[in-house]
């Protein structure tokens, strides 16, 4: 996906080792993976395209003389024209559709008109899919746990393996994604990432506290996509 991640080398290496310290107090397994954007939406400026064009569409049906008068100006007063024909009509529909869809190829205004609940609905489908493959079953106690941050959406996502959601509640990670949130959106996303790490490893010791039985099964380090 889109590269506007804000990750430094010093910063997968705080990630990096507060993992590693979470997960000597757990047997938890703790994934972190960092992307610039969950869904390059696509389909999202198609459908903003044509919802433009249909406007434009019917602003001309309902004040053809507006247009027309626009028309005659345009003309010095001689375009001797009375009534819209379809092959203008046509082309001022596609003119919009198409015009609007070059626009939204800038990223930072298509997804200032993106709803938020279809950004929040394609974050959660994207870590669910990422947790299916690299977390989900395994772990030999199902206790995989997936720490995802799509930075261009200002959205994270926690996704657990069945072991931890029987145990633990979706609202008790609140603590954790607040912390994450309120430190990307001050700038620093290695500290904020790492600081949701640190409160995800005190939830999960205390549920799953480390045993000689459990070796590290998923990579420490933060992944960035």
């Amino acid at each position: 996906m889109g590269k506007v991640n804000q990750f430094t080398p010093d910063d997968h290496k705080i990630v990096t080792s507060a993992v590693s310290l979470a997960e000597k107090t757990t047997d938890g397994e703790i994934v972190t993976i960092v992307t610039g954007e969950s869904d390059h939406y696509g389909d999202i400026a198609w459908a903003i395209s044509g919802l433009v064009a249909l406007t434009a569409l019917l602003l001309v049906s309902l004040f053809p003389e507006l247009y027309l008068g626009i028309i005659d100006w345009l003309a010095g007063g001689w375009s001797g024209i009375t009534a819209l024909p379809y092959w203008a009509l046509f082309v001022f529909t596609a003119l919009k559709f198409f015009g609007t869809r070059l626009v939204l190829i800038w990223k930072p205004l298509l997804f200032i008109l993106i709803p938020p609940p279809i950004k929040k609905a394609r974050v959660r489908r994207r870590a669910i899919s990422l947790f299916r493959v690299s977390t989900d079953h395994r772990t030999v106690g199902r206790t995989g746990i997936l720490l995802y941050l799509s930075m261009r959406e200002h959205r994270a996502e926690i996704v657990a393996d069945e072991a931890i959601v029987e145990k633990v509640e979706p609202t008790v990670w609140g603590d954790a994604m607040v912390a994450l949130i309120d430190l990307v959106r001050g700038g620093q996303p290695g500290e904020g990432m790492a600081e949701a790490v640190r409160k995800m490893g005190i939830v999960l010791a205390a549920q799953f506290p480390k045993t000689d039985q459990n070796p590290n099964e998923l990579p420490d380090r933060l992944i960035e996509l």
